[in-house]
Parts: structure tokens; C-alpha cells; sequence
């Protein structure tokens, strides 16, 4: 099931101060080319200004230029999320062969906590 608000939004400062909620829910960070994380919160609002605000990340790195949420309660948070990542497998989110999260939804494939993304680009 895909995002229930399907409007996508420019990821910029001014759009999600205007667009995104102050609320519990999910939400979607995506190029022309894919998408690139979803994440939940408590805030939605504050947590894409985070992101926005991270430089030399590896979601940055990939260049987010729209996003997309869905509000929900905090206990329905985490099976949004997991539903959502399952369909849409954003790059950001997947990370095969390591345990390093409570969210194991396929027998081979773990997520990485959602701080996975805020770390540097390893330069090749």
C-alpha cells in the first residue's frame, strides 16, 4: 500500500515548513530516479528539517528533491514504516547481511537505524 497523502512536495525549507505536519507519522524522500529513504517520527516537520540541515550524508549524497508523509499514531508508526520500505525498498534503507536493527523483514535483508543515512559518503 502506498502512502495514503500522495502529494509529493519540493524537499526544500520552505515547502516543508508549509507542507509537512508536526506530528507522528512516516515519511518518503525521493528523487526523479528513485526513492531514496523512508523514516518515521514523532515530529515529521523537525526530523526533514534534520535531514535537509545534514551535509556530506549519504542521503544527501543522493540528492532528495521531494517528499511525500503520511500521519499516523505512534503505535501504528513502525508498521507504516516497515510496509512502506518493504514496497518501495529505498536505497537509503537497505543494507543486506547485517543485523544492526529490531526491523528484519525478510529472512536475508536488514535495515540499518535511520541514522544509517546520516553518515558520510565514503569517498571511492
Amino acid at each position: 500500500m502506498s502512502f495514503t497523502e500522495c502529494a509529493a512536495r519540493a524537499f526544500t525549507a520552505v515547502s516543508i515548513q508549509k507542507n509537512a505536519p508536526e506530528s507522528s507519522g512516516v515519511y518518503g524522500l525521493a528523487n526523479a530516479r528513485e526513492w531514496i529513504f523512508i523514516g518515521e517520527a514523532n515530529n515529521i516537520r523537525a526530523r526533514l528539517m534534520e535531514h535537509l540541515s545534514e551535509a556530506g550524508t549519504r542521503l544527501m549524497h543522493r540528492q532528495p528533491t521531494g517528499f511525500t508523509f503520511e500521519e499516523c499514531s505512534p503505535g501504528e508508526r513502525i508498521r507504516r514504516h516497515d510496509a512502506l520500505v518493504r514496497q518501495f525498498a529505498p536505497s537509503c534503507n537497505r543494507r543486506a547481511g547485517l543485523a544492526v536493527n529490531r526491523r528484519i523483514i525478510l529472512p536475508d535483508v536488514r535495515y540499518p537505524p535511520r541514522e544509517q543515512c546520516g553518515q558520510p559518503v565514503q569517498a571511492a
